[in-house]
């Protein structure tokens, strides 16, 4: 990460003692502010605890759980995709960014887990498709890459990228 902290101190016009004392180092600036970006607001309540996860979650008909699921990703990955880039580029080179990235993947694999077993519960998961193949089937398609592919490389809109997600986790983990 080549921002030093007193370029982000002058940028924030806060005294660079403020920010060390607030945030200890950049890897503490860029954990808060995915924090931010995970959730899109500061308030103290985990992903999984938010109103929409949980709405998602008390789906019932399970194609409709998967888009309910597919339109989370798409707010949580549209205000953090690009800082996932930032702590990737950050991890080859720096030991804390990339302890960070793996915390941050082991989350999101629990997370996704957990739609997973949703699934699972309902007796909705195809033949041959366990909770575990489930999970990785979910974690692949809604990693930041995938959304970046599409979204950035491709130009794919919000809307086209939730609707596809929505789509393909029907098509591959549903019984038909």
């Amino acid at each position: 990460m080549a921002t030093t902290i007193e370029a982000i101190a002058a940028a924030s016009d806060t005294p660079i003692a403020t920010v060390y004392r607030l945030f200890g180092s950049k890897i503490g600036i860029l954990t808060a502010v995915l924090g931010v970006a995970f959730v899109g607001d500061d308030h103290p309540i985990a992903l999984h605890d938010r109103q929409d996860v949980k709405a998602a979650a008390a789906q019932i008909d399970p194609g409709a759980l998967l888009a309910s699921f597919a339109h989370v990703a798409r707010d949580v990955l549209g205000r953090s995709g690009r800082l996932h880039q930032v702590l990737r580029t950050a991890a080859t080179a720096d030991p804390e960014a990339a302890a960070l990235s793996s915390e941050i993947n082991r989350q999101r694999l629990d997370g996704q887990s957990r739609v997973a077993s949703l699934l699972d519960q309902r007796g909705a998961l195809a033949d041959g498709i366990s909770r575990r193949t489930a999970a990785d089937v979910i974690y692949t398609l809604m990693s930041p890459d995938v959304h970046r592919l599409l979204t950035e490389e491709r130009h794919w809109s919000a809307d086209r990228y939730e609707q596809w997600l929505a789509h393909a986790l029907c098509v591959l983990l549903l019984d038909r």
